[in-house]
């Protein structure tokens, strides 16, 4: 079967990588669920000849995945709140933000980011389809619109007089199926002065780091600053800014404002500069070539070789490891292992709505961090390495043992 890009529509034929068939990786189970089937779809990525759009295919719609009992909340992470915060601190000074502005933002879930807009008295909206964290949101008192964003709920709202000063999409972009309705949908939100932030892994550094794990069917696109000028453009924005940020181990925040728009304000040489930059490294980094490409399955399968000969020589000299963080990032790499319960025997998490239920594919089961404690692991293994360093210092207080990082390569931390 010929595949074809989501945003040019040329045919994929260049394979990236391929981590098997893996069932959804925020697909947790119940106790009622594990002796049921559980669905499997492939896992391959392509990397498009013509706009260089690395994707999956969509074997699920977004609905399925997407669930009303969707997971993760994004509140759960102290370092990716602290980040939100300061992000909306900047914004508000950037774009000078006050009463009668308008805050959005789209994939809201928890509150997360809007509980601060909402502390300086901006008006805001979030924009979360699923319903157990838009639930959340609303406790924190976010007024919050629960379903998918595209063009025909951005025309509904801008028909109510609902447009933007600010849109914020953070960690989304990824998510969506139809990467050109969303952003045309973006553009249509935007007041003229209007800017949207959207932040997204970026592509560079998922290959500079071998982060093959961070590829699940919730991800749909892995974008360059080179793909999303052209989709940016095909949907009626233009990029005025690239900031390079640390979140999920090396991520883009892009600032767009609607092309034409005589009220939009001038780019900046700085902001000039900085797009350059990125745009630099990515020409530099071969991303418009096939070849930049061509290494990812084998380092993906030396670095599964490593786990497994981790876990099978702890097993062999008789040291228990656990694992911590429940992460999407976490189930793709230990069902592209083939890793069970009888060589990593549970996984802690923070996060209430998971503890009690088991990984998908792998029914590996979630305990609490008190569980995790009353094990008495030999050693730790973090799967989510991006917050890595927060979850050491939550809980170097509790324990001593040696911890390590799963990707890249079984780093000591």
């Amino acid at each position: 079967m010929t595949h074809h890009c989501r945003h040019c529509g040329t045919p994929l034929h260049h394979e990236v990588i391929d981590l098997g068939h893996q069932p959804p990786s925020n697909a947790y189970l119940t106790e009622e669920k594990l002796d049921l089937p559980e669905v499997y779809f492939p896992l391959r990525v392509f990397v498009c000849t013509s706009c260089w759009l690395v994707q999956l295919p969509m074997h699920a719609p977004a609905n399925e995945l997407f669930t009303a009992d969707y997971a993760y909340f994004s509140s759960t992470s102290v370092t990716w709140c602290r980040h939100a915060q300061r992000f909306v601190k900047q914004a508000a000074e950037r774009l000078a933000l006050n009463e009668h502005s308008l805050v959005v933002e789209v994939a809201s879930n928890d509150g997360y980011l809007l509980q601060y807009v909402q502390e300086l008295g901006i008006p805001c909206l979030g924009i979360e389809p699923t319903h157990a964290t838009a639930e959340a949101a609303r406790e924190k008192g976010i007024e919050t619109i629960e379903l998918f964003f595209g063009g025909p709920l951005a025309a509904e709202l801008v028909s109510q007089g609902l447009r933007a000063d600010l849109l914020v999409a953070n960690n989304v972009l990824a998510h969506v199926p139809d990467i050109n309705d969303f952003l045309a949908a973006v553009a249509a939100m935007l007041r003229p002065t209007g800017l949207a932030s959207i932040e997204f892994p970026h592509l560079l550094s998922l290959l500079d780091g071998n982060q093959f794990d961070t590829i699940y069917h919730e991800h749909y696109s892995y974008l360059s600053l080179t793909t999303m000028l052209s989709v940016a453009r095909d949907a009626g924005l233009m990029v005025l800014d690239a900031e390079q940020i640390t979140t999920h181990g090396g991520s883009l925040r892009v600032w767009l404002a609607r092309a034409g728009e005589s009220a939009a304000r001038a780019q900046t040489i700085a902001e000039r500069e900085a797009v350059d930059k990125v745009l630099s490294d990515e020409i530099a980094a071969g991303l418009t070539t096939v070849e930049a490409y061509v290494r990812c399955q084998e380092r993906a399968l030396e670095a599964k070789f490593a786990l497994l000969e981790y876990l099978l020589a702890a097993r062999r000299s008789g040291r228990r490891v656990l694992a911590y963080g429940a992460a999407a990032k976490g189930s793709t790499l230990l069902n592209f292992a083939g890793i069970r319960s009888d060589l990593l025997e549970a996984v802690a998490d923070l996060a209430p709505s998971k503890v009690g239920k088991w990984l998908p594919g792998s029914h590996i089961p979630i305990v609490s961090v008190e569980e995790l404690l009353l094990r008495q692991p030999d050693e730790l293994l973090i799967l989510p390495w991006n917050l890595a360093a927060e979850v050491k210092a939550q809980l170097s207080p509790m324990i001593t043992i040696p911890v390590k990082v799963a990707i890249p390569y079984l780093t000591d931390i």
